[in-house]
């Protein structure tokens, strides 16, 4: 069984449930160590099972070896065998991933178990980053880093559209399995939308082009913002750039572990708001990053109470947007340390002109 299973092993005892059930992607990988596109894992008090169709059951055999490997064509029956064999009548699920229809289906197929909804288990285990998976949201952060560098002479006179694509084919080229999310590449007025989808709007002089994207690698995300200006910029442009930088680096001091992430995100905010600009900030500071591109720790805005701790990875990504003008974001991705946190993005935040 793997250090993460026996980890989920004492929540299950504190909440005195026999076992627990997860068919979420996201949580199975990291329980188990298995891609694949479907399967169920069961962790009881002392096994734990990886159920997979015919499909998957080499694949499971070799990436996941703490687990052992139940072959099923019926799911629920072998769900409700491998129960028995646990002895397993309280047993935990994840609320937030299992639809009612499934639910229901639960109960009329295993009606001798007593379903406990439970949430965030997983979640709250993957906020803290254990060093491979930092080594991975590096590679992807390094990776996104030289598609910046690779873009930026390539933006003047091309659409926004065309930009995004070969910033993805640029990523993918180099050794990422997909994106993280898609990509925004917003110029001129459109800049004004934080998240932006790409036009056909051509990339002129005188624009802001606020770029932000990232990439994946071996299963971890990046994320990343920046805004150029292309030509000569203009004095409200350098006003507004500065202060998001301003307020950017002052988020990314106030980065503490033990630190609520409200209090990081108010840190950033009030730099905008005592410039006059607070109406034009309206989303959180920032948010967790790594198997998924929005995961914990909480996100670092108004309502952030949950304590930020050693080795959680999050975005800091203050932004200005003024509706007919345009905006300014700018997103480094950071990891707490014991004295505060170590920036991961190392794409230069002064003003580029192109």
């Amino acid at each position: 069984m793997t250090t993460r299973a026996r980890r989920l092993q004492s929540l299950m005892a504190q909440h005195e449930v026999d076992a627990f059930v997860s068919s979420s992607a996201t949580n199975r990988r990291y329980l188990t160590g298995f891609t694949g596109s479907a399967g169920t894992v069961v962790i009881g008090r002392e096994a734990a099972f990886l159920l997979v169709d015919f499909r998957y059951v080499e694949q499971a055999k070799a990436q996941a070896p703490g687990f052992e490997i139940v072959h099923y064509d019926d799911l629920y029956k072998r769900l409700g065998e491998v129960l028995s064999k646990l002895k397993a009548q309280r047993v935990a699920f994840e609320a937030q991933h299992v639809t009612v229809a499934a639910k229901n289906k639960m109960e009329e197929k295993l009606p001798g178990v007593s379903w406990v909804p439970v949430e965030s288990w997983v979640e709250n285990l993957r906020a803290v980053k254990e060093p491979a998976e930092l080594a991975a949201i590096e590679a992807a952060v390094a990776l996104a880093d030289r598609a910046f560098e690779y873009i930026i002479p390539r933006l003047k006179g091309r659409t926004e559209k065309e930009v995004a694509f070969d910033l993805e084919f640029f990523m993918r080229k180099e050794g990422a399995s997909k994106l993280a999310f898609d990509i925004i590449v917003a110029s001129g007025e459109n800049g004004a939308l934080p998240h932006a989808r790409p036009t056909d709007r051509v990339i002129s002089t005188g624009d802001l082009v606020t770029l932000d994207f990232g990439c994946v690698v071996d299963g971890y995300c990046s994320d990343m913002t920046r805004t150029v200006a292309v030509g000569k910029s203009d004095g409200r442009q350098r006003e507004i750039y500065q202060l998001v930088l301003e307020a950017q680096q002052t988020g990314v001091k106030a980065v503490q572990p033990g630190k609520a992430g409200k209090e990081v995100d108010a840190a950033a905010r009030e730099v905008i708001a005592g410039a006059g600009y607070g109406e034009q900030f309206g989303h959180g500071l920032g948010h967790g990053v790594g198997l998924e591109v929005h995961e914990r720790p909480p996100v670092l805005s108004k309502l952030g109470e949950e304590l930020l701790q050693e080795g959680m990875v999050t975005s800091v990504e203050p932004g200005i947007y003024i509706p007919g003008w345009g905006g300014v974001r700018i997103e480094d991705l950071v990891v707490v340390t014991s004295q505060g946190c170590r920036v991961l993005t190392q794409s230069p935040k002064e003003l580029i002109h192109v």
